[in-house]
């Protein structure tokens, strides 16, 4: 299998308007192919809006009548999997032969999940994973997901799989995904710490896999004189300031990181680089001492209500 030109891509969301944002990922998609990409991954929550600083009127043991709006708001500019925002990317990627991995606020009945798309460009929604444990307040704003959405897709370069956020800190679904046999591991963030690069490397290293970590990078004026932040910006005035970065299965940075800007990082992964690396160490394989220690992954999806007959 010859080398692949894969994308990273570090912006941010045009918040509260999935429209708006749908275009400038459409657009970004047609970049991404003009550098020669097969493959562009986004940041996490990115169509839908990562709502960095909003308390959503929520102390403890109430919820205020300004924190109901304020997440009306929010629910208002969420995305159906089936809605015209996804329909138009959908229609880039294939438009431009670039399998796509983004991060959106997945609208279903009454609730809100982070969830990361996969698009095949000749087959549209081929993988959804929705984030399995919110991280402290977005477990407010946002469900849980289940097993069944821990997808890795054959993208005919690599097995591509996504893991969302502080998700990678969870060692157990790392494991997952590494027995499914993930070559292109996908970490869509909003975290822009520089420990992030650590976690990132490790990965690289523990799952001998390629990391392509995509982080928004969003100014604090983007989201309106009416956003009512806790947080402040950094000194270049972003509330999420990137961090995105491709590393090789030697933890090795291929490109990246890049802080404070908007930026597409491109990088020639070729997954045959993998054995060399597996031969000493394979997660899932040969180092696994299942004798030991074991495993169980529930796939089945875990719906509320189910009618039967």
């Amino acid at each position: 299998m010859p080398a692949t030109t894969v994308a990273v891509v570090q912006t941010g969301s045009v918040p509260f308007d999935p429209a708006a944002t749908a275009t400038r990922v459409a657009g970004l998609i047609g970049d991404c192919a003009a550098r020669g990409a097969k493959l562009a991954v986004f940041p996490e929550a990115l169509l839908g809006t990562y709502p960095k600083g909003l308390r959503f009127g929520a102390p403890v043991g109430t919820r205020t009548e300004e924190g109901r709006a304020e997440f009306a708001r929010y629910f208002a500019g969420a995305v159906d999997l089936d809605g015209p925002e996804l329909a138009q990317i959908a229609e880039a990627a294939a438009a431009h032969g670039v399998f796509t991995v983004l991060g959106i606020i997945e609208r279903s009945g009454g609730t809100l999940y982070c969830t990361a798309v996969h698009i095949d460009p000749a087959a549209g929604i081929v993988g959804t994973h929705r984030k399995l444990m919110p991280t402290g307040s977005e477990r407010l704003i946002w469900g849980f997901g289940d097993g069944s959405t821990l997808t890795v897709n054959d993208t005919g370069f690599g097995k591509l799989g996504s893991v969302i956020c502080w998700e990678n800190y969870m060692p157990l679904l790392r494991q997952a995904m590494y027995a499914q046999g993930v070559e292109l591991y996908c970490a869509p963030t909003v975290d822009d710490r520089d420990t992030w690069q650590h976690t990132m490397s490790h990965i690289a290293l523990e799952g001998r896999c390629f990391v392509l970590s995509a982080a928004q990078a969003i100014r604090a004026d983007a989201y309106g004189d009416d956003y009512a932040s806790a947080l402040e910006p950094d000194e270049a005035g972003y509330l999420i300031r990137g961090g995105s970065v491709i590393l090789d299965p030697a933890g090795q940075a291929l490109a990246g990181p890049v802080y404070d800007e908007e930026a597409i990082l491109t990088a020639e992964v070729d997954v045959a680089q993998r054995p060399g690396r597996t031969f000493d160490f394979d997660p899932a394989g040969h180092y696994a001492r299942p004798d030991v220690f074991r495993l169980s992954v529930d796939t089945r999806p875990k719906p509320s209500v189910v009618f039967e007959g």
